[in-house]
């Protein structure tokens, strides 16, 4: 355990906005023995370990601290784009801590106030129940069909770009199964040779992506229209605006390309 007298990583949220350090012409997460904004009173500082092991503190504020010389505040989204890969993971994984923190002060199962007892466990002292951080299961499913791939917009998507076809795991159903259902449903396209890719930590605000390849076997297509606006297979070639850089879709698709050569 680290010494009170030992700089730490501070990971200071207000809501979606995380405050950052200009530091020789770069942002990075503050560092020092004490943080860089005082808490208030009866505010929860969490611990929260990094894959390396190495301990930061995270907790959150009640209004955003104005930009001056040495902090700013940005949306952890935006923070992708100029922190250290380390640093944006750790701040994802605080972020998700702390929406669990606000969202389970009292037990789902009688409404007892629950208590903290372990970094990432509450328990509530009348019935006994546990609570964790809960992670929303998602998966990502790249549809190929000869030199073609699937590419949708979903209506939530904040801006012009297309990705994947997405969806929730659902209770009672395999990766794969998932996989297959929320294809039918969205597009109307049956699938087959669905095969795993790899999986993403997404702290929007609490969730796994999990990657799927897959081949088109038949079908036309067919949108759920309360869920996208527009999809069709695409050529390496005439491709539409893809997702940012920090999502597993866009690596999905970034690899999907690169076969193409």
């Amino acid at each position: 355990m680290k010494a009170e007298t030992e700089q730490v990583h501070w990971l200071v949220f207000f809501n979606d906005q995380l405050l950052l350090e200009k530091k020789d012409n770069k942002c990075v997460l503050p560092l020092g023995i004490q943080p860089p904004v005082k808490p208030l009173a009866d505010t929860t500082i969490h611990s929260i370990t990094t894959p390396m092991g190495q301990v930061c503190k995270a907790f959150s504020i009640d209004e955003a601290v104005h930009e001056n010389e040495k902090f700013f505040m940005t949306g952890l989204r935006a923070s992708y784009d100029c922190l250290p890969y380390s640093q944006y993971q750790i701040a994802g994984k605080a972020h998700e801590i702390l929406h669990w923190d606000k969202n389970s002060n009292f037990c789902p199962a009688c409404g007892t106030p629950t208590e903290k007892r372990e970094p990432i466990m509450k328990k509530c002292p009348n019935c006994g129940n546990e609570l964790y951080p809960a992670i929303s299961t998602a998966i990502l499913a790249l549809i190929q069909k000869e030199d073609s791939l699937l590419l949708v917009h979903a209506r939530n998507f904040r801006g012009p770009f297309h990705s994947l076809v997405a969806g929730f795991l659902e209770t009672g159903e395999t990766l794969e199964e998932c996989v297959a259902r929320e294809v039918m449903e969205e597009t109307g396209l049956k699938i087959k040779n669905i095969k795993y890719f790899g999986n993403q930590p997404w702290p929007y605000p609490s969730g796994l992506m999990v990657g799927f390849i897959a081949d088109y076997e038949s079908g036309e297509i067919k949108l759920q229209e309360e869920e996208l606006s527009e999809g069709r297979f695409y050529t390496k070639d005439h491709l539409p605006e893809l997702p940012r850089r920090l999502s597993l879709a866009r690596k999905m698709i970034d690899w999907w390309i690169e076969k193409q050569k």
